[in-house]
């Protein structure tokens, strides 16, 4: 029985392989419209593949992007809220499970970085750490579309733009200064101004990762003798690696810094001396 399972493995492996090189073969065209140069210029400045929203106006790959993730996110929290949730068991199933540890991650990463006020501190890494992974997974499923000037491309990650990056980077900083003033009035104000610097490293931490991980499954696609099955492998690696640590160092971050501008001031008292 256990031969019979080891040759039916080897057996859908080979094939698996066979048509993931046939695949290859079949999509390579010799005849490239755009030299490797111009392929890496524009998957770091977006500035020739550009589509068409609607006919209404041109707008960059990774927008579109966003926008489906954005819509998908929404989606699924809607429904798990309304059919899953309510169906909750004592004894979880696997999907109950996966949930409650997802949850759980965010949750215990807010109340060990923020154990006085982590309640909205949970809920916001929750989002932006899921917004994070299923943005950085989303480039996997190569969903194709064709720009405006004829050329088919697949579709990027949400945070491969540097408009998306910075966006994730000045909002978390700019949470992290709301509850600054929120525990301690205007006095946290200079203490989460001190951390100006944020939002840069954030920005360029989240940009630089997933283009390095882009630029590097672009160069390998394009060259044909590196084009059998190892885009595949370097793909999937750098996209799993990539959705995993930048959700958790985002969300690590935000949660550390938020934890200390929200931290309250004890006020000291003042004591009498006493004659002996």
């Amino acid at each position: 029985m256990d031969k019979k399972k080891r040759t039916k493995t080897i057996v859908i492996m080979l094939v698996l392989a066979a048509l993931s090189i046939a695949g290859t073969v079949l999509t390579f065209h010799a005849d490239k419209h755009e030299s490797v140069k111009e392929v890496m210029r524009d998957a770091v400045l977006h500035e020739a593949n550009k589509i068409s929203l609607f006919g209404i106006m041109q707008i960059d790959p990774s927008l579109l992007s966003g926008f489906i993730v954005t819509a998908f996110l929404l989606a699924a929290a809607l429904i798990i809220r309304i059919f899953v949730i309510p169906k909750f068991k004592f004894v979880p199933g696997r999907f109950q499970m996966l949930l409650e540890m997802w949850v759980g991650l965010f949750d215990g990463l807010a109340k060990s970085n923020s154990p006085h006020r982590n309640k909205a501190l949970g809920a916001y890494i929750f989002a932006v750490g899921s917004y994070v992974f299923v943005g950085t997974m989303f480039e996997l499923l190569g969903i194709q579309v064709v720009s405006t000037a004829g050329n088919s491309l697949a579709l990027p990650a949400p945070l491969a733009n540097i408009n998306g990056a910075i966006a994730a980077g000045c909002f978390s900083y700019l949470f992290i200064v709301f509850g600054a003033v929120t525990a301690n009035k205007f006095a946290g104000i200079g203490k989460a101004l001190k951390e100006f610097s944020l939002p840069v490293s954030m920005t360029f931490r989240l940009f630089g990762a997933l283009l390095s991980g882009m630029l590097t499954t672009e160069l390998v696609y394009y060259y044909l003798t590196l084009s059998f099955v190892l885009p595949v492998l370097v793909g999937v690696l750098f996209t799993v690696l990539h959705a995993v640590i930048q959700a958790y160092v985002l969300t690590m971050l935000t949660s550390f810094y938020y934890g200390e501008v929200t931290e309250v001031r004890e006020k000291k008292k003042k004591t009498e001396a006493t004659a002996m």
